[in-house]
């Protein structure tokens, strides 16, 4: 009928992978609230991507923890990385944390108008904090905000290893999730 919006699906993926080749509009760092980028997925991201995201995101910090900054991908083939700051310069996290830089990362992509984020697991690595916690946060606050959201469509999470992805997937109880 003329007039009626059609229904765009909103889709929760789980996938095992290496973020940094990841085709998304924007993919997500795990970052600390100074936005300094070292190992894991953030020494990853700037190995991979170069220097200019690390001195965009520095410019831009210090940010609180559960904030998120936007910055250009350099050489990555997404357009933007989203630095979500899942704890302070202690590295030290909790679910609180985890859930507010969550959703504080795809409140950003809602604002540049993109449809797909890929996120790794937040505060998993260097944070220490546990799977199954930082899966429920994580795919809960993505649940939550698919529901309302009018741009992001399609949420993923690319986990590097087999035991970050089971914990992902078990959570979701499918690898693929439609609303």
């Amino acid at each position: 009928m003329a007039g009626e919006r059609r229904r765009v699906k909103k889709r929760i993926i789980i996938v095992q992978g290496d973020i940094t080749e990841s085709t998304a509009e924007a993919i997500v760092n795990a970052a600390n609230n100074h936005l300094w980028m070292g190992s894991g997925v953030a020494g990853a991201i700037k190995g991979r991507g170069g220097q200019s995201i690390e001195d965009e995101a520095m410019a831009q910090g210090p940010i609180l923890v559960g904030e998120a900054a936007v910055t250009k991908a350099g050489k990555l083939k997404c357009r933007y990385v989203i630095h979500a700051a899942s704890m302070g310069q202690d590295l030290v996290t909790d679910e609180g944390k985890i859930r507010h830089a969550t959703g504080n990362a795809l409140q950003r992509a809602e604002e540049l108008q993109i449809k797909s984020i890929d996120f790794p697991a937040l505060g998993t690595g260097v944070g220490g904090f546990p799977l199954p916690e930082a899966a429920a946060a994580m795919i809960g606050e993505a649940r939550q905000f698919l529901i309302v959201s009018k741009f992001v469509a399609v949420v993923r999470f690319v986990l590097f290893d087999r035991a970050t992805f089971e914990a992902y997937r078990t959570e979701l109880g499918t690898e693929s999730f439609e609303i």
